[in-house]
Parts: C-alpha cells; sequence; structure tokens
C-alpha cells in the first residue's frame, strides 16, 4: 500500500535522545585509526610552540591535527568546507571527540597555526616521522627495500603570469668529486689537471609572479607550466611512505635523491638493514650508480639508453678492451685514449687514416676528419654494473615491484587526497601538503594492517578455545566410559 510522510508535520522542533556512538559503524576507518593510534605524542611535539603561562586556553593541538587529518583523508582541500562537513557529519564529530551540542573550531583556527605558529617550524617532518616510527614499532616496515620517484603537483599559479630571469646554477657536492675524480684521472693519462672551473653559465627561466617558488616544467612526456615536485621513498613490504620533500618543478629528480635517502638511513636506523633501491631511468647517472653501490647496496635503475643517429653504429656495437683502455669498432680497428673532459667523460678516438679505407665508414661517422669519437664516463664501470643488476632475474623481480608501490601510492594521493593540485602558495607549504597527505595514507595502512591482525588473533583465540573445549569434552567421555567400566567390573 502505498504511503506518504505527512509533509506538513514539522520534524525540527522534535527533541530526540541519540548516542553518537552508535551512529559510527565499528569499521569505520576514524574508529580504526582512534582505536590503534595513540595522538598524545603530538602535544609533546607542538608544546614548544606554546606558552604555559599566557594567553587565553588554545585549541587542544590534537583536535586540530585532526581536523586536519580528516581533511586530507577524505581530500577535502577547503579548510572553510571542512568546518562545515565536521559540522554535519557524526563520524567526523565523533573522531574529534564533539557532541552534537558543541560547536566545531572555526576554521580561521587551522589558517593561523599554519601561518604564524608553525610557520618555520619542522612540526610536520616531525609528525609524520612519527608515524613511520609507529609503522616501524609494529614491523610494517622492513627497511631492505626503498623504492623512490617523484610526481608533480600542479601549482596554484596562473601559468600566463611570469616574468624572465637570469639564474645560475648553484654548486653542490657532486661537481666537487667529479672534478677531484677527473683531475686524478687525467694524470694517470699523464696530461696536466685542468683549471679550477670559472662561474657557472647563466640560465633564462620563467619565475612565476603568482607564486615565485614554484618552477616551469618542461620534460617530454609531462605537462607543461609551473609545478612543485614530490619526491617520495616507499617501503615495500607494506608500501609505507618512508620519506617526502618537494621542490619546484624544474628540479632533476637526481640532484636530491642521494641526500634524501641518507636523511632517511640516519632517522630510521636503516644503516644495518638496507639491502637495495629501486629507481627509473631518471635516476640512471654515473654518481648515483657509483655512491649507491659504495654504499654496498644492490641498486636496480632503468637504463637510460643512449640515442644514436639513424643508420649508424651505436656505442654498444663497440667492445670496450679493460685491459688495454681501448675501444674495438665493429671492424676491429682500435679506439685510443684522447683526454678526460670536464664533464667527467673520457674519449676514445680512431684513427682517421685508417678509417678513410674502412668499408663501414658510411655507417659509423659522418665528420669531416673521418674519425669517430665513443664517450666513457670515468665513473662508467658503475654504471655498468648497476645495468647488469637491472637485467638480473632478482633485479627484474625488484623493478616490477615499482608499479604496485610507489606508482600506487602516487595514484592514491592524487586520487583520494587530493595531490594533484596544490591547496596553497610557496614550498613551505606545499611541503606541509605533501607531508600530511602521506601521513593519512600511512595512518590508513597502520589502521587496518593493526585491525586485520586483531581480527585474527580474535579468531585464532575463538578456534583455540573451541580445540580445547571439544578435547576436555572428550577426555571427560573417556572419563566416563572408564568409571562405568570399571563399576561393571
Amino acid at each position: 500500500m502505498l504511503n506518504r510522510t505527512n509533509s506538513t508535520q514539522s520534524k525540527t522542533s522534535q527533541l530526540e535522545l541519540v548516542d553518537i556512538e552508535l551512529l559510527v559503524p565499528d569499521n569505520h576507518l576514524l574508529r580504526l585509526i582512534d582505536k590503534h593510534v595513540d595522538f598524545s605524542f603530538i602535544r609533546e611535539k607542538v608544546r614548544p610552540f606554546y606558552s604555559e603561562s599566557k594567553g587565553r586556553p588554545s585549541l587542544d593541538p590534537v583536535v586540530l591535527f585532526k581536523m586536519m587529518l580528516v581533511g586530507y583523508l577524505y581530500g577535502i582541500r577547503s579548510e572553510r568546507q571542512l568546518e562545515q562537513e565536521i559540522t554535519l557529519n557524526a563520524a567526523y564529530r565523533w573522531f574529534l571527540g564533539l557532541s552534537f551540542s558543541d560547536s566545531v573550531p572555526d576554521h580561521s583556527t587551522i589558517s593561523w597555526n599554519r601561518n604564524s605558529r608553525f610557520k618555520g617550524t619542522t612540526v610536520f617532518q616531525e609528525i609524520f616521522d612519527e608515524v613511520v616510527h609507529l609503522a616501524i614499532h609494529h614491523h610494517m616496515v622492513a627497511g631492505r627495500l626503498l623504492i623512490s620517484d617523484s610526481t608533480h603537483i600542479q601549482a596554484n599559479a596562473n601559468k600566463n603570469a611570469y616574468t624572465m630571469q637570469v639564474v645560475k646554477d648553484q654548486p653542490n657536492e657532486y661537481l666537487v668529486e667529479l672534478e677531484k675524480a677527473v683531475n686524478e684521472d687525467r694524470e694517470a693519462h699523464g696530461k696536466n689537471p685542468l683549471p679550477p672551473a670559472g662561474e657557472n653559465k647563466d640560465k633564462k627561466l620563467k619565475k612565476s609572479t603568482t607564486d615565485p617558488e614554484c618552477g616551469f616544467m618542461n620534460r617530454k612526456g609531462k605537462p607543461e607550466g609551473f609545478f612543485f615536485l614530490d619526491h617520495r621513498t616507499v617501503d615495500h613490504k607494506f608500501n609505507i611512505i618512508t620519506d617526502v620533500f618537494v621542490t619546484p618543478g624544474n628540479v632533476n629528480d637526481a640532484t636530491v635523491y642521494l641526500e634524501r635517502l641518507k636523511s632517511q638511513i640516519e632517522r630510521f636506523g636503516f644503516a644495518k638493514t638496507l639491502e637495495s633501491v629501486a629507481l627509473d631511468s631518471g635516476y640512471f647517472t654515473a654518481h648515483i650508480c657509483k655512491k649507491t653501490l659504495d654504499m654496498n647496496l644492490f641498486p636496480v635503475i632503468a637504463e637510460r639508453k643512449a640515442s644514436s643517429k639513424e643508420g649508424k653504429f651505436s656505442k654498444s656495437q663497440f667492445t670496450y678492451d679493460t685491459e688495454h683502455d681501448v675501444y674495438i669498432c665493429p671492424a676491429g680497428k682500435t679506439l685510443t685514449y684522447g683526454t678526460t673532459n670536464r664533464q667527467g667523460y673520457k674519449e676514445y678516438r680512431s684513427d682517421s687514416d685508417e678509417c678513410k679505407e674502412c668499408p663501414f665508414l658510411e655507417q659509423c661517422t659522418s665528420s669531416a676528419n673521418k674519425q669517430r669519437i665513443i664517450q666513457r664516463h670515468i665513473w662508467e664501470t658503475h654504471k655498468e654494473k648497476v645495468v647488469q643488476n637491472r637485467q638480473s632475474k632478482i633485479g627484474n623481480d625488484i623493478y616490477q615491484l615499482r608499479c604496485q608501490t610507489i606508482e600506487r601510492s602516487f595514484a592514491d594521493a592524487k586520487t583520494l587526497h587530493g595531490l594533484r593540485y596544490c591547496r596553497f602558495r610557496g614550498k613551505e607549504k606545499t611541503q606541509e601538503q605533501a607531508l600530511m597527505t602521506a601521513v593519512a595514507q600511512n595512518l590508513k595502512k597502520i589502521a587496518r594492517h593493526l585491525a586485520k591482525q586483531s581480527q585474527q588473533g580474535n579468531s585464532v583465540f575463538f578456534t583455540n578455545f573451541i580445540n580445547l573445549v571439544q578435547i576436555f569434552s572428550s577426555w571427560n567421555r573417556q572419563v566416563r566410559l572408564h568409571k562405568t567400566t570399571f563399576s561393571t567390573v
């Protein structure tokens, strides 16, 4: 029978007794997080930023952090909208410890703390590290295989609002080490060392007037515009994120990798456990190959194929003779050492007189002096070792984990947690967004894993209890049978 609610009857004036505890399902994500994660450590992390005796009583920093966490867990980009969602959502109120009659903290409280109290501090990094330590405590981080990559985050900037600025490349530790190695190699070949490098060349770059700290990204296969890069590392065991570092979009992946790897080893004690790292071809540089091998790791890095002119012999078709330090061309002729340039490449040159008579000349070189030059980096042996690692059975298995770990982590962050776009402007605030997104992802994994473990533990306990009951019942029947038999006799 068709029924119709009396629309004229007002429901707004009715009073009801409601237990907010009953409105949140047992398997709700926030209930799992609240059960398995103790957030009291946040108060100790932020205590130095609060006065002990002055001012009005502040909003509990745990409630403040939980509000932000709700926004990142459920992809709520606006803090004003976050306040509205918490007002209407019973689960959010329960998670924050608010009853229906309690007012929700104003959205401006979050903004003020970010822009004033926590500005220039490392509090979000410390909270992220504490969550990783929690995962380590629950054996969710093995620390044996770390997988790294970067993804672009679209900056909150107008792509048409920019100026052209001249900047200089900043010197780094790699260039100092390379210059030393180059001069040692030149001296070993009887050549004079190169003079100290002059000032770095000026470069013209687009600088956004909306967000000057982002970078203009122009990479093959990537969107063009103003972006930040999230350089991220995950542990292979449970895909826990162990490091997050934001740079402008025009910074090369390889530039910051070694520094971030060392940082993780120091912060989380991976020195005794770390065995291997997995990276894509963007990290395939001689310096990274050398440094990771020097750290006694098993680096698995996708090889970056050297480009060659169509119809010409590629470098791979020339054989390097380690004993005599020469290259052998497809025609069996030798290319001897010529010099070592400032970029760290040793040049091997053919004999132009022999090349003039070679039947493969047209396939080998088109230079006017009929000479072929092959370059070999001074750390080329390290690159060759990494290539062997990648082509091995175990190396291939390790590299296949990338799509299940780091790529899935980025996809989850962008699809569910709003990391596709910058919520704020500036590198520091984007770093906060990337860290909080990673915290949300890690807490999800930790809470669900511990909940599953708890269920399995209860199931095992129940099974063992039933087995004990059955054993006891069987023993009791045997005792009664024995007594009956004895009495009959």
